[in-house]
């Protein structure tokens, strides 16, 4: 037999099976995407870092009493001294409408007591997922513990003490606003610690966001702080589906309702307690028990005021007289709006806009960029304005 003889499958047919050109596609060929040949925008994240390390062991605690002073007052456990010296790390990345920050430190105690949240007014939320350490916080009287690969809720609109062990852990703060009509979610679970599937998932996205810090692009940030909102509206209402805990999230619901209704009408001299009661289809005695850890309806009423009132005295750009501002908010009377704002504060509404207009002075105008000059303190302040 001649070694020219075709053998099974090498004859004319395999020959035009085996050309390119004859090859048949159940689907048209993709075109490969151009996305990896365009230039991709520049990181639109920059850190703000601060540490103690290159200080004298002297000097460290002082300076991370003051650098934190504007959320909380911090002490060094019993029995150590300052001349033992404090090492911490702390490094904020700032999202616009979010704030992501990396901490490694020694132990100490902190407090955010109710002098601290009427001279720093801050309402934003705490979410914290622990990667080494341990803490214990009260608020209300309920003591929470944190363990490595749990996730803290807390707020900042409420006081709270704790202390914490040598620890590692990630810290995001969101505004309140942020939340929308889902708030109510969060103050269910204040100082709560979560430990679920969901709050593994919601670990490994925030674990995920950290690796990509140096990769986030203006463009991207709006959705990223929208998917992370919604990570942890997810993870909250999950923890919210037992019947034990079905006459809470009710409570808690009519009171962001109540709080939703102030606030959109903190113009009005009309919010009373009456009015409150017609709106919500609520009893003055049911009324009164949802805002007893408040300090009772009126109080938080014009404390909200009063609290509107000082952050618009706050802004640099905001340059109406005082007058016009407490009117604004409610107040019909000037020297009714002084004597209770510095009952509340320790301080006038002419001595709030002196001594807190320069903490803003870092920001720029266009809250949508962020200064050199931009200090951990001014970031926070910015959120949800």
């Amino acid at each position: 037999m001649s070694d020219d003889t075709p053998r099974d499958g090498e004859g004319s047919a395999g020959k035009r099976a085996n050309t390119p050109t004859q090859e048949r596609r159940r689907w048209p060929r993709q075109q490969k995407s151009n996305d990896d040949s365009k230039p991709r925008s520049p990181s639109a994240l920059k850190p703000l870092a601060f540490s103690t390390l290159d200080l004298t062991p002297g000097e460290q605690f002082d300076a991370w009493r003051s650098y934190v002073a504007p959320l909380m007052d911090v002490q060094l456990p019993d029995g150590v001294s300052e001349e033992q010296g404090f090492a911490i790390s702390h490094v904020a990345w700032n999202f616009r409408n979010m704030l992501l920050v990396q901490q490694r430190g020694d132990a100490y105690r902190y407090q955010r007591s109710e002098a601290k949240l009427r001279s720093s007014l801050l309402d934003h939320w705490s979410i914290t997922l622990r990667r080494t350490g341990r803490s214990w916080t009260e608020v209300g009287g309920r003591v929470a513990e944190s363990l490595p690969g749990t996730i803290e809720i807390r707020s900042l609109g409420r006081p709270f003490r704790g202390r914490l062990l040598e620890s590692e852990f990630l810290t995001i703060y969101m505004p309140r606003t942020l939340f929308g009509d889902s708030v109510w979610l969060l103050d269910a679970n204040n100082n709560a610690v979560l430990s679920s599937n969901l709050a593994d998932v919601l670990a490994k996205y925030i674990n995920a966001i950290e690796a990509r810090l140096a990769e986030f692009t203006e463009e991207e940030l709006p959705g990223v702080i929208s998917a992370t909102r919604d990570m942890i509206i997810a993870c909250l209402s999950a923890s919210e589906t037992s019947p034990k805990g079905e006459n809470r999230i009710g409570a808690v619901s009519l009171i962001e309702r109540a709080r939703k209704y102030i606030r959109e009408n903190l113009s009005s001299t009309q919010i009373t307690p009456d009015v409150l009661c017609r709106e919500l289809g609520l009893s003055r005695t049911h009324l009164y028990q949802l805002f007893e850890p408040s300090g009772g309806v009126v109080r938080y009423i014009q404390r909200q005021r009063l609290l509107a009132a000082h952050a618009a005295l706050s802004d640099p750009q905001d340059r109406r007289q005082v007058s016009t501002i407490a009117h604004t908010f409610g107040f019909n009377s000037s020297a009714d709006f002084s004597r209770a704002f510095s009952r509340e504060f320790g301080y006038s509404p002419t001595e709030a806009r002196n001594l807190i207009a320069p903490t803003h002075g870092a920001l720029h105008h266009d809250k949508a960029k962020i200064v050199e000059t931009s200090s951990f303190e001014s970031w926070l302040r910015a959120l949800g304005s």
